[in-house]
């Protein structure tokens, strides 16, 4: 398939995770954030071995282990964190620092040159999405800051890594791999730090079946085949759609009301993902040894 087919295929997947956030305040019981991680990851990870019947070999056990910390397991109890100690519209400011992160990640690890456009779309990206969520009562927590900063290091470093370390395997096996090794990792942290779950009811098992089959096997099915094919400073402005997508259901499923700044927001966000194609483009289409503009 082509870029233009391979960018709106990964683009599903952050505009699905947008939906996890109404699907966890509608459907799931509160207060269980490490529990509903753990269920979120490890079901589907052991549904897809399931079907792969194939479980990593050599170097590839630690390899996996470290790519489902960073991506699952250690990613998202930082988010929770920051989620707890600040409000959502901080927490997810501070997390779209990702696409930065990764412009200079994939310098040091691929050799990937930092393109200024790049850097202007993600700082772009920062603002857009403040401007979507944030309240002018925001109040700062430092561990709150710090833990959103680690999250969103934690899952820029996996994307590079995803990238620099692809396996001689098929991408649903990979997929199955870092699920169930970042679920087991969460398992240990969930039940030390959290009291056992309520009985569950029928949207209660709903929503945990939409997060773990939609919201991670099939999501992160597309999000490594998109870091397989494509840079990740072109992968991870796609992020910000996560929040997008969160707000606009709010503003259609719940009856939110979104303010001129909110419709801003949204524009910005998407123009800091066109203009971060548009830098990979130009470096794709540059010369080999032509200098940077």
């Amino acid at each position: 398939m082509s870029r233009a087919t391979d960018l709106p295929l990964t683009a599903i997947a952050p505009a699905i995770w947008g939906s996890t956030y109404l699907v966890t305040t509608e459907l799931l019981p509160q207060g269980y954030p490490l529990t509903v991680a753990m269920l979120r990851a490890l079901p589907a990870g052991l549904l897809l071995l399931l079907v792969v019947r194939r479980l990593p070999f050599g170097i590839w056990w630690a390899r996996t282990f470290i790519l489902g910390a960073l991506n699952f397991a250690v990613f998202w109890w930082m988010l929770f964190i920051s989620a707890y100690r600040l409000p959502g519209g901080m927490a997810a400011t501070v997390g779209a620092v990702q696409p930065l992160i990764v412009i200079f990640l994939a310098r040091l690890a691929l050799g990937t040159p930092i393109r200024p456009l790049a850097v202007a779309a993600a700082l772009a990206g920062v603002g857009g999405v403040a401007l979507l969520v944030l309240t002018p009562q925001v109040a700062l927590d430092p561990a709150g800051v710090a833990a959103g900063l680690a999250g969103a290091l934690s899952m820029a470093g996996g994307t590079v890594l995803s990238r620099r370390w692809q396996p001689p395997v098929s991408l649903l096996t990979f997929t199955a791999w870092q699920l169930a090794a970042g679920g087991l990792l969460l398992v240990p942290a969930a039940l030390w730090l959290e009291p056992p779950l309520p009985p569950l009811t029928g949207a209660n098992l709903l929503g945990f079946a939409y997060l773990g089959l939609v919201g991670a096997a099939l999501t992160y099915i597309l999000w490594f085949r998109g870091i397989a094919r494509l840079e990740p400073s072109a992968i991870a402005p796609l992020g910000l759609l996560s929040p997008v997508t969160a707000v606009i259901l709010g503003w259609v499923a719940l009856s939110q009301r979104l303010t001129a700044a909110q419709f801003a927001g949204i524009a910005i966000v998407l123009l800091s993902v066109w203009l971060s194609q548009r830098a990979q483009r130009q470096g794709a289409s540059r010369p080999a040894g032509a200098p940077a503009r």
